[in-house]
């Protein structure tokens, strides 16, 4: 009896689970929830334009997004190889160039989409899918500096979903007020980003990736990423008030303290406490962006003359 096994034949096309691992859902979450932030700030009544809202947040997140953690696995492909060889693309569960036709298709979705909800909402997409590209791929690959790679990320995912929300509930371009806030958050998520890269300090160090907590140190980037995180929720809380929102000011000073009390404990031991500090002090942050959202809303949408 022959017991020669008869090797499987190679695989031609994606699994269905590996193509979803590699567009990564749970990334999705930070740019929808800045693109709702969007939507409330422009004071436009949803349930009149609630189509819109939906296509954008599959804009926000399983679009852009998506596109953008294809790209960044196709160009990590190698890399990935040697240190997580589990990934959809190294394991040979997405075969071939299937990762970065994925990446492409998706690019191209994700413009097409972008252009039928509107011109400025296709130029922020534009702008958000070629940071996409040029944060993974060579020969820029933003990604090997910490201060380009984290600032791409902190406008991709922050405020160009916010002016997007915006942009497409109003059928054009937004108020300077909207912009100017979705920008403070952007600069704000700057330091957001630099605390995520607190996880792979020796990773990074031997691929050559100049991540902030690998240039600068540990200590002194979780104090820039403090500082970067804190100065724009004052700006926004200054601009809350001149807009005569006092007590929406009042709460983002609330939140802002909070986030300043639990920034000792991060800074005693930033590589430790990288990740609590994210799951808390960015939370509060990120709270602070939706109530910026409703002041808002209320601030440019009150009546002439105010009550």
């Amino acid at each position: 009896m022959d017991s020669t096994v008869t090797p499987a034949p190679p695989q031609r096309f994606p699994e269905p689970s590996a193509a979803l691992t590699l567009l990564k859902p749970i990334t999705w979450f930070a740019p929808m929830w800045a693109f709702m932030c969007g939507v409330v700030s422009s004071g436009a009544p949803i349930l009149e334009r609630w189509e819109y809202a939906l296509l954008g947040i599959v804009l926000a997140g399983p679009l852009v997004c998506a596109a953008s953690q294809a790209v960044n696995d196709w160009f990590d492909r190698h890399v990935d190889a040697i240190n997580e060889p589990d990934r959809p693309i190294p394991s040979g569960r997405i075969p071939g160039r299937w990762g970065l036709y994925i990446a492409i298709v998706w690019t191209i979705l994700s413009a097409l989409l972008a252009l039928a909800l509107g011109p400025w909402v296709a130029v922020a997409a534009a702008i958000g899918l070629v940071l996409a590209w040029i944060y993974s791929a060579p020969p820029l690959r933003l990604k090997m500096n910490g201060w380009t790679g984290a600032g791409a990320c902190a406008v991709g995912y922050e405020g160009i979903p916010w002016f997007t929300g915006a942009a497409v509930m109003l059928g054009g371009f937004p108020p300077w007020e909207i912009v100017a806030t979705a920008g403070l958050y952007s600069l704000g998520a700057h330091g957001i980003m630099t605390l995520n890269d607190f996880k792979a300090v020796e990773g990074d160090r031997e691929m050559g990736i100049k991540s902030l907590p690998v240039t600068l140190g540990v200590d002194r980037a979780a104090k820039l990423a403090c500082y970067v995180m804190a100065l724009p929720q004052i700006a926004v809380f200054i601009l809350l008030a001149w807009l005569d929102a006092p007590f929406y000011a009042a709460g983002i000073g609330l939140l802002f303290a909070a986030q300043i009390a639990l920034m000792p404990r991060l800074l005693a031991n930033p590589k430790e406490q990288a990740a609590w500090y994210n799951a808390t002090g960015t939370s509060l942050y990120v709270l602070g962006m939706l109530l910026s959202a409703f002041a808002l809303s209320s601030a440019l949408n009150a009546p002439a003359g105010g009550v």
